[in-house]
């Protein structure tokens, strides 16, 4: 996992193999760029030599500082681990203590672990980062297992010194903290929610096309749509703001519309899926309007697929629509080799011949031909593939180009069918802007092909020395969707679209939402305006003519309406600012927007002000003067720990709170002299502001304005203060905002909440675990362990909380910048700071003459050794001889990679990854002649995989010892009887040594002990004998806790 050292943190991952980069909203806070690094990349490699790496005692070691680019970096490294069973390996900005506010820096690098025995095992992984204060730092936590690096056999400790060589490029990168997407480019981009980059991605391509984007305002609304339960409303504010704002756009209410809860935007969805199921939306929203069939115009092409018989007279076809294209990556060099895959015939013949209607069993092609293509043509790259053994989809990031002008009728148009309109011009060009989430850049030619193309870069040296050798970066980023318009619609396409064409929201707040919703949904500020009326308005209508609407919606007439148009505050608070005056009352709606965007208003939003007489009756609004500021009230009730809101006042600011009191006690039905606190709602973001108001003190000196909220309350007696969990309104805000309601499931049923309970954010770990314990009745809280979820994979997360190792439950709770509301535990039979000190592993024991095996958790003290797991094995198993001796094997993806010796320590030993197995050792191997020599035996079958033949290991492998000068005959007969192979199946067994993977098959007569070298030298695990046969073992995913990668759940928009 790929992660700043400071925090162990899992993010949505690309399926790539091994440990690869998270994929990361740039941070906001990137500042000026300190050295600008020049237009072409400068690379340079570092080498560093660890001696008595074994003896090292410290948690982290950094390397000297080195520079290229003009920067001065360093190496990190956790000799055992960052808090996992792993080497961790970071590149760090050796200087960052230093540098200005804003830094901000960007390089690929690799870091590896010199092999010294063997150089192809070295140990290299590569990335890139863009650093900056936040993440000066960045690597792999889980680099190597431990295991591996500190076993002497394998070569990453030679003399116990450890080689690390870091080859670093350095970019020059976007001033990310002034760069301005709306200044630079004219866009702006979209909020990554968490995993929606994919969804990010369509959504801006379908705003880039204007025509579609026209077809979406003039989907028609009604009032009472709310946006997030309306996908035409929702998409229309999404694309009005993209048009129309400065900064990036959320994308909350596009997907609440969809029906999504905050678990489908952590899915990592196929872009292809969500753009088929969107479409299929959309084209039955649009069903029945002034738009309809507009997915179909611009996006709709045709194929047809057919069957042809060679010998007879014979064609089979069907047409088929399609509104976007799937293209082979793998195996194709850019997108017209992909299109020839797609048209590529098929021979149907042998075994595979085509059963013609009346004609039997023909020989015949098959193949796909295009009858036409869309104006807009959409292009999905399989950029990914399924891993059958690690049971998972990896990442393809081969180099594959595609052009700026597409033409599809090349060659005579051998993409066409005969039955085509060949009068129609298939020349495309490609539709291009770069999208990175909340930013958009404008790209060069060369960059935007170029840098998206996949495959490797080869960077050479900028510093002389004696290894010159270039570097190798692979490109993680690279383009999935392409998106072509056809030269001749283009105008069509690329339509105007201004004002005339979008409608306008107008969110209207009155005091009947501010008492619906003050205590229940909402207790700081005054409303959500989500959850107010929505009034759909064109932009040219008379704002006047909007209150005559507004007239018969609410019964109040036009006379006694005033509105208050919203402000956002520096702190971060959203209040009334202040009335519309009759000049702006008389200008457009579109107009009022202008002024409402000056006040940063991501909408139109408006306070309507109705004041009534005694009769109930609404009474015209009273005169406003300089002098006259407008609070609102909420009153909070200590014994019910209540908070409602009572209404507003004008009061003037000369004027001083004891002077309202009386009023106060009037709007919350006390008798006028009671005894009331008056404190002052200030702010809540990042944190809880709410003051006493002194009562004798002028408005104006408490600095009250406009839009202000008061709470009060009674006072409370000073006998009742223990009684009362919240005595004051500062205390109850304080716990509304860190109260969290967590739902608890037990780790072995990750999918089932327990149980939920009410804690603060600010709970120490001592206080949440005191309170599981009650909730389970424990009297031991030490008893608990605690485990966090992971808002992506929605599974635990693979390291449980260690005893105080976090200060408060929101520590516990955040993951990737996102906050759960998910904690796993298990109720453990010792205390957990004395397991912390205890050693668990898992192991498989394999009993001599029995086919099962029992899996076992041994608990020992982290400095037992391999000889005490050995014995305390002896006493939970039923040995064949009371004799026998025992020993652990390191087990991974079916073949043996070590036999432990019994003095290693247990500490380092990793059982998250590789199978642990225990077995007897057999008498034979005990008494080994000089000549003898004990070999690897694994199983394998072949399969065939992008042309290649691929071998496949699987079911457990084993040692066997051969005798000099014995035939492959004489130890196909040991074998058999080891195996219990039944005659007929074993005679269908091939019999093969390999090396590397290449299998060199046997005769029954060859001297099988010529073939191996002798039974120390590392990688032995590399040459085996294979037992060739079927694989009938049950298929299951290969169970080693890897993380469940999340592209298996569908796309559904549920609305």
């Amino acid at each position: 996992m790929l992660v700043p050292h400071s925090d162990i943190v899992e993010g949505p991952q690309p399926l790539v193999e091994g440990p690869q980069p998270m994929e990361v909203v740039p941070a906001e806070n990137a500042g000026t760029v300190e050295n600008q690094a020049s237009d072409e990349p400068q690379a340079s490699r570092f080498t560093w030599t660890i001696e008595n790496f074994s003896r090292l005692n410290m948690k982290k070691l950094y390397s000297d500082v080195f520079t290229v680019g003009g920067y001065k970096w360093r190496v990190l490294i956790f000799p055992k681990g960052n808090n996992v069973d792993y080497l961790s390996m970071y590149l760090d900005v050796a200087d960052s203590a230093t540098l200005p506010y804003g830094w901000n820096r960007y390089a690929q690098f690799s870091l590896a672990i010199v092999n010294q025995m063997h150089s192809k095992f070295t140990i290299k992984k590569d990335t890139q980062h863009q650093f900056n204060q936040r993440e000066s730092d960045w690597g792999f936590t889980s680099f190597m297992p431990l295991g591996e690096l500190y076993d002497l056999n394998k070569g990453y400790l030679v003399n116990d010194t450890c080689i690390v060589e870091a080859d670093v490029a350095v970019r020059k990168v976007i001033d990310y903290w002034t760069y301005d997407s709306k200044k630079e480019t004219g866009y702006v981009g979209l909020k990554n929610q968490g995993a929606t980059c994919y969804m990010n991605s369509l959504l801006q391509t379908l705003y880039h096309l204007p025509y579609f984007r026209k077809a979406v305002y003039h989907m028609p609304t009604t009032e009472n749509d709310n946006p997030t339960g309306s996908i035409p409303l929702a998409l229309q504010s999404l694309f009005y703001k993209l048009q129309y704002h400065d900064t990036s756009v959320a994308t909350k209410e596009l997907t609440k519309s969809f029906g999504w809860d905050t678990y489908d935007s952590f899915m990592q969805h196929d872009v292809q899926e969500l753009n088929r199921v969107l479409s299929e939306k959309l084209e039955d929203k649009m069903k029945g309007t002034v738009v309809e069939g507009t997915i179909q115009k611009l996006f709709e092409g045709h194929h047809m697929n057919y069957i042809e018989c060679i010998n007879v007279d014979f064609k089979s076809t069907r047409k088929e629509s399609f509104y976007d294209l799937q293209l082979d990556v793998k195996g194709c060099k850019d997108v017209y080799a992909s299109f020839d895959k797609y048209v590529e015939v098929e021979r149907l013949e042998g075994d595979n011949k085509y059963h013609a209607e009346q004609h039997g069993l023909q020989d015949a092609k098959k193949g796909v031909l295009f009858m036409d293509f869309p104006p807009v043509l959409q292009l999905q790259l399989k950029r990914f593939e399924y891993d059958f053994m690690r049971d998972t989809m990896v990442k393809i990031n081969d180099r594959y180009e595609f052009p700026l002008e597409l033409d599809l009728d090349r060659e005579n148009g051998k993409y066409l069918s005969p039955e085509a309109d060949k009068s129609i011009r298939n020349l495309y060009m490609l539709h291009r802007y770069k999208f990175d989430d909340e930013r958009v850049t404008k790209e060069d030619v060369k960059r935007a092909l170029e840098e998206q193309y996949g495959g490797e870069e080869e960077l050479p040296q900028t510093n002389p020395g004696y290894n010159n050798t270039p570097f190798k970066f692979t490109k993680y980023s690279n383009a999935y969707m392409l998106v072509y318009i056809r030269v001749s619609d283009k105008d069509k396409i690329i339509c105007d679209v201004d004002e005339k064409d979008i409608a306008e929201h107008l969110r209207v707040a009155r005091d009947e939402d501010l008492k619906e919703q003050i205590g229940k949904d909402i207790y700081f500020d005054l409303v959500d305006h989500d959850k107010v009326r929505n009034f759909r308005i064109q932009k040219q209508t008379p704002f006047n003519l909007f209150k005559e609407e507004v007239a018969k919606e609410f019964d109040i007439p036009v006379q006694f309406q005033r509105f208050w148009i919203w402000a956002k505050r520096q702190n971060h608070t959203y209040r009334p600012n202040r009335p519309l005056t009759p000049q702006e009352e008389a200008q457009t709606v579109g107009a009022l927007r202008e002024v409402s965007n000056k006040a940063h208003n991501a909408e139109l939003k408006l306070f309507l002000e109705v004041d009534f007489g005694l009769d109930l009756h609404p009474v015209p609004p009273p005169e406003k003067s300089k002098d006259d500021i407008l609070l609102f009230f909420k009153f909070y009730d200590p014994e019910k720990e209540e908070l409602r809101y009572v209404g507003r006042l004008f009061v003037k600011s000369s004027g001083k709170p004891i002077e309202i009191l009386a009023k106060l006690n009037e709007m919350a039905g006390f008798a006028p002299d009671e005894e009331i606190e008056l404190f002052e709602e200030i702010k809540f973001e990042p944190s809880v502001m709410c003051e006493p108001l002194d009562r004798r003190s002028s408005f104006r000196l408490s600095q009250l304005e406009d839009g202000d909220i008061v709470c009060f309350q009674k006072r409370t007696p000073p006998d009742r203060e223990e009684q009362i969990r919240f005595p004051e309104v500062p205390s109850f805000l304080e716990y509304v905002k860190n109260r969290q309601i967590v739902h608890f499931r037990a780790l072995e049923r990750p999918k089932e909440d327990e149980f939920c309970l009410e804690l603060s954010k600010n709970h120490t770990y001592d206080d949440v675990v005191e309170k599981v314990a009650q909730r389970l009745g424990l009297d031991d809280p030490s008893k608990i362990r605690l485990t966090p979820h992971n808002c992506y994979s929605q599974q635990p997360k693979p390291n449980p909380i260690k005893y105080r190792s976090v200060d408060h439950l929101l520590d516990m709770l955040i993951h990737y910048n996102q906050v759960s509301d998910i904690l796993y535990y298990e109720v453990l039979d010792i205390p957990l700071p004395e397991l912390q000190c205890l050693k668990t592993l898992k192991v498989a024991f394999h009993h001599a003459t029995k086919d099962e095996a029992i899996v076992l958790n041994i608990r020992l003290p982290k400095q037992s050794t391999v000889g005490d797991v050995l014995n305390e094995i002896k006493t939970k198993v039923e040995l064949s001889h009371p004799s026998a001796e025992l020993r652990l094997l390191e087990v991974f993806y079916h073949k043996i990679y070590k036999i432990f010796p019994n003095h290693e320590k247990i500490e380092n030993i990793n059982d998250q990854y590789w199978t642990l197995r225990a077995e007897e050792i057999p008498e034979e191997e005990k008494n080994l002649g000089p000549n003898d020599k004990m070999i690897h035996v694994y199983h394998f079958t072949k399969e065939i995989a992008q042309n290649q033949v691929q071998v496949q290991n699987f079911g457990e492998p084993f040692f066997l010892v051969i005798h000099e000068g014995e035939t492959l005959a004489d130890v196909k007969v040991r074998i058999q009887k080891k195996l219990q192979v039944p005659d007929e199946e074993f005679s269908k067994w091939k019999f093969a040594f390999l090396s590397l993977g290449r299998p060199e098959y046997l005769e029954d007569t060859d001297i099988v002990s010529g073939r191996f070298q002798r039974r120390d030298v590392y990688g032995a695990w590399e040459q085996y004998l294979g037992l060739e046969h079927s694989d009938t073992t049950p298929k299951r995913a290969y169970a080693a806790n890897q993380n469940r990668h999340t592209f298996e759940k569908p796309v559904k928009i549920y609305n």
